[in-house]
């Protein structure tokens, strides 16, 4: 029988020293007792799994709003897929995979409904109210507004999951494992916003030709693929192209780590994550190439500006009707006001919505056809 004993000592043959061990966990805000066949970072991953906002993320956006195609990424496939990436970079420089994929899985909770409209639009609201930015949200959801238990608010995940997701905190000192998720998301939505453009019709091959990295994996094509159809080739450049950042960021990251001597988890925190995990120089530069690309050709393209600003649009006058007329406000919101405020308990409401709730939220509210 494989227990959680035998796991921890599994991870201190098998991990790196530089690795965190689940048993040196410094645990959790709510004390609890130990599972008997789950590592304390596999049990954090079940519970992001398995919780309300986890589940959300199926009908949030990334680039494309939900109705616009069955076949683009959403917040929930864009999570599962960068998981994946982050695991394979984690164990190729044997880091802990549990604590990567639990932060992993939780990197975009916070996210609100329509993509980073969400985000701009909720910003601008709650600008004198405290602010939003999704990163903050995140731990908002795990430490305070996902209601599982009994015990404790929020999920009660351990201290490194919970570190691991305060990317923009000022004084962000992160875990190699959670350095290895933050690259690997910038990968993901790399590809992935790249390949999803293409099948849009927003992005044109023949264009891509100014990539440098596009360039690397189109002679291989022609090498190798050259009577593969064009849907074929696209999904074989993708794939090179995610598997050669990735490659170079394994490599380079244990250059760094032999160069640093870093040996211990602490060793890692001293020297900084800028300077260890992170690109060669060459493939830096081809990556921030093909951020501008995408930037100036996909992100700013007139139809993805077009739902962006619808998206801003009905999260701006959904999030005023409730400030001027809570009484519209389910009672579970209404609770939240005296403890939090209003503004905050609308920003928490709103941020929580999928793409499609909001869009029913807001007929409901302005149609009047609409039945509420």
């Amino acid at each position: 029988m494989i227990t959680r004993v035998t796991l921890e000592r599994r991870e201190q043959e098998w991990l790196a020293p530089y690795a965190i061990k689940s048993a040196e966990t410094k645990g959790r805000f709510y004390s609890e007792k130990e599972h008997d066949f789950r590592t304390a970072f596999q049990r954090d991953r079940d519970r992001i799994i398995h919780s309300t906002a986890f589940r959300r993320l199926e009908y949030k956006t990334q680039v494309f709003v939900n109705h616009e195609g069955d076949h683009y990424r959403t917040r929930l496939t864009h999570t599962l897929e960068m998981s994946q990436i982050a695991r394979t970079i984690g164990r190729a420089l044997r880091l802990n995979e549990d604590l990567i994929e639990a932060i992993a899985l939780a990197h975009d909770l916070g996210h609100g409904p329509f993509g980073h409209a969400g985000q701009d639009a909720l910003s601008e609201l709650m600008r004198q109210h405290g602010g939003f930015e999704h990163n903050r949200q995140c731990l908002r959801i795990v430490e305070k507004l996902e209601e599982s238990y009994s015990g404790f608010p929020g999920l009660n995940l351990t201290f490194e999951v919970r570190e691991g997701l305060k990317k923009h905190a000022r004084k962000w000192i992160p875990s190699l494992e959670a350095s290895v998720v933050d690259f690997a998301d910038s990968i993901a939505y790399n590809g992935h916003d790249l390949d999803d453009g293409l099948r849009a019709g927003l992005l044109e091959v023949a264009v891509l030709d100014k990539i440098k990295l596009w360039q690397e994996v189109n002679r291989y094509i022609k090498e190798k693929a050259l009577s593969a159809n064009s849907a074929i080739k696209i999904k074989i450049a993708i794939r090179l192209l995610i598997n050669r950042m990735v490659s170079d960021l394994v490599s380079e990251t244990a250059k760094k780590i032999k160069k640093f001597r870093i040996q211990k988890p602490r060793d890692f925190s001293q020297v900084g994550s800028e300077m260890v995990v992170g690109f060669s120089k060459d493939v830096e530069k081809k990556v921030l190439d093909l951020k501008a690309f995408l930037m100036e050709h996909l992100y700013h393209h007139y139809r993805v500006v077009r739902m962006t600003e619808k998206g801003k649009r009905f999260i701006q006058e959904l999030f005023r009707l409730y400030v001027v007329r809570p009484q519209q406000l389910p009672p579970q919101v209404l609770k939240r006001v005296k403890e939090d405020g209003l503004h905050r308990a609308v920003c928490d409401y709103i941020a929580g919505m999928t793409d499609r709730f909001a869009l029913d939220e807001y007929n409901r509210l302005f149609s009047p056809y609409e039945r509420v």
